[in-house]
Parts: C-alpha cells; sequence; structure tokens
C-alpha cells in the first residue's frame, strides 16, 4: 500500500481540461502527516501566544503591585525614620529636666538595655529588599516600643520630682532673655579683642539695638548699672543659687530689688561697654559659678 502508486486527477470545469499527478503511498501519508503537524503547531503556537501574553499582563500588574509595595515601605521607614527623632527629642528634654532638677546624671540616649542602637535612616533605609526592609522594620518597631515604655516610666519619675521641686523650677531661667542669634557660645573661645584663647562665661545673642529682655524666671533685681567693660548691666538672683547676669544694655526698665516675674520685660538690648557690635551677653550662675545658659533653656 505504501508503495503503490495513486493517480489525482484535477479537472477544470470551466476549461473543460484536467490534470493528472502522480504519487506513491509513502508521500501522500508524508504530505498527510505534514499537513496535520501544520495544524496542530499552529494550534500549540496560538495557545502559547495566548497564554504569554496573558503573563505578561500579569507581571505588569505583579511588578507594579510590588513597586506600590515598596513605595508604601519606603514611606513607612522614613515615617519611622521621623518618630525616632521626635523620641529622641523628648529624651534629651527629660534628660535637660533632670538636670535642671538635679534628679539625676544624664543619661545616655543612645541605647536600650546597655546596647548601642544603630541610626534607622543608616541601616534600614537603603534595604530595597522589599522581605528584609519589613522584618527590620518589625525589629524597629519592638526596639521603638520597649523605649516608649521606659520613657513613660521616666516622665512619671519626673511629674513626681516637679511636685516637690515647684519652687526651683519657678527659679530656673528656661525661656531665651532675647530673640537674635547666638554668635558666641558658652566655652573657651578667641576673644575678639586679644586673639588668645578665653573662657567665656556666657552666651552672646547678637540683634538689633532695642530689642525687648525679658526676665528668664521669678527673681529680685539686685544690680542695675554700669559694670565697667560689661556697659549698662543687670543681675537677677532667682534662689537655689542660681543668678543671671544681662550685659551691654541700651537701657534697663527695672530698679533694684524690684521682684520680676518669668516673661516680664527688663531691658533692651544694646551696644554699651566693651562691645564689637549689638549684642546681649548672658550668663548663668550656679552657686557662684558660671554655667551653659544652654543647659536650662526649654523653648
Amino acid at each position: 500500500m505504501l508503495f503503490r502508486k495513486y493517480d489525482i486527477v484535477i479537472f477544470k470545469d470551466s476549461e473543460g481540461v484536467c490534470r493528472k499527478m502522480r504519487i506513491r503511498g509513502w508521500m501522500g501519508f508524508l504530505l498527510f502527516g505534514l499537513f496535520i503537524s501544520l495544524i496542530a503547531g499552529n494550534i500549540y503556537f496560538w495557545n502559547y501566544f495566548t497564554s504569554h501574553g496573558q503573563l505578561e499582563h500579569r507581571l505588569h500588574d505583579s511588578e507594579k503591585t510590588v513597586e506600590e509595595q515598596k513605595s508604601q515601605l519606603l514611606n513607612l521607614a522614613n515615617k519611622l525614620k521621623a518618630l525616632e527623632k521626635d523620641l529622641a527629642r523628648i529624651r534629651d528634654f527629660d534628660s535637660k529636666l533632670r538636670v535642671m532638677i538635679n534628679l539625676d546624671e544624664e543619661i545616655d540616649t543612645d541605647s536600650v538595655g546597655g546596647q548601642a542602637r544603630s541610626d534607622f535612616s543608616d541601616s534600614y533605609l537603603p534595604v530595597y529588599r522589599q522581605e528584609l526592609l519589613a522584618r527590620n522594620m518589625h525589629g524597629f518597631l519592638d526596639t521603638l516600643s520597649t523605649e516608649v515604655q521606659l520613657e513613660e516610666v521616666r516622665q512619671e519619675e519626673l511629674l513626681e520630682a516637679f511636685e516637690h521641686n515647684l519652687d526651683l523650677l519657678s527659679a530656673t531661667p528656661t525661656i531665651w532673655p532675647t530673640e537674635g542669634w547666638v554668635t558666641s557660645p558658652f566655652g573657651r573661645r578667641i576673644s575678639p579683642f586679644t586673639g588668645q584663647s578665653e573662657f567665656h562665661q556666657g552666651i552672646d545673642i547678637s540683634g538689633k539695638v532695642g530689642t525687648p529682655i525679658y526676665a528668664p524666671a521669678t527673681g529680685v533685681v539686685t544690680f542695675t548699672g554700669v559694670d565697667g567693660g560689661f556697659g549698662k548691666t543687670i543681675v537677677l538672683k532667682h534662689g537655689s543659687g542660681i543668678v543671671t547676669r544681662y550685659c551691654h544694655l541700651h537701657r534697663v526698665s527695672v530698679d533694684a530689688d524690684q521682684e520680676v516675674q518669668r516673661g516680664e520685660l527688663i531691658g533692651y538690648l544694646g551696644n554699651t561697654g566693651r562691645s564689637t557690635g549689638p549684642h546681649l551677653h548672658y550668663e548663668v550662675r550656679l552657686n557662684g559659678v558660671c554655667v551653659d545658659p544652654m543647659r536650662y533653656i526649654l523653648n
């Protein structure tokens, strides 16, 4: 059967002619198999093309979802970073209050349980693998939760201490005495007059002549007048060993032995005495020893 010869006759009705082709049986089977293979191949590739389009569409949706999730995670990471900064600011404020009321020594705010914790922005934000980033943020939230609980305990301790130190708080210079910017901080500096190293016993706050100066705490005026190179000066005694001094004033608005309240006007910023420009030289003394005024300022 495979080796027999078969004639295929093709008639053309319109022309009244015919054509005849002779093929062997095996060739017919081969042509038939080829035809079936072409049909099967077309069906296979059509299914492949259809499934490929569906997979490509699903891949696009998945990539879009991953990008959205990554964006959400990074936004959450930024919020956690901001939260960490807020907590650090609260801890610093807490430590400053403790120093002011002599509750205890300044506490290291960079560690919990004795172990240093790296900055969240350095350790977490550069991590772009979604799974690892989420795991790290969960760990950070656990640490943050522990710190918040510890801070709550410390705040309760502070509130109890405040109840027994109201007089000290009212006598503590906790606000800025005037508006301006600090041009010379407390501590070692190069003298603008001699060019030599010297110890600056206060802070210099520069501003316009006539800028109001306010009492940073309740107290009594113990001195008003010209004090050598410091020009027009005011000295306030606040109690608990705290004394504040205001120098280079333009004008004094209080009298000796006058009681003043926190926020009350006491004078105006000036440029009197030995001065390189309009500013307030502001000192805080504790039991006669000069201390950094920034130690007490809270606002």
